[in-house]
């Protein structure tokens, strides 16, 4: 298992249009991973379960990964979320 914390950094959160894209980039790897945020834990592949977290800017949240590629997963959605989800390029 392996895990890690990271600062969700772009403005509105995990809306649905930057939870799609980390979905997206969960489902590129075989572990199990989830997103907690204080005491709930949800499937990151899951839309719904991501989206009912509430997740808004400037949150903590932690993400666990569980697999052959735990640690390549994690570092890549830490990478994803630190990006902000590339929305201030817009």
């Amino acid at each position: 298992m392996f895990v890690k914390d990271v600062m969700v950094q772009n403005q509105v959160g995990l809306h649905a249009r930057p939870a799609t894209f980390f979905i997206q980039k969960a489902n590129e790897y075989k572990s199990s991973i989830w997103i907690e945020k204080e005491e709930r834990r949800v499937n990151a592949k899951s839309l719904l379960g991501i989206l009912s977290l509430g997740i808004v800017g400037g949150t903590a949240i932690r993400i666990i990964a569980d697999g052959v590629d735990e640690q390549a997963a994690v570092e890549g959605l830490v990478e994803l979320v630190e990006s902000g989800f590339s929305e201030e390029a817009r």
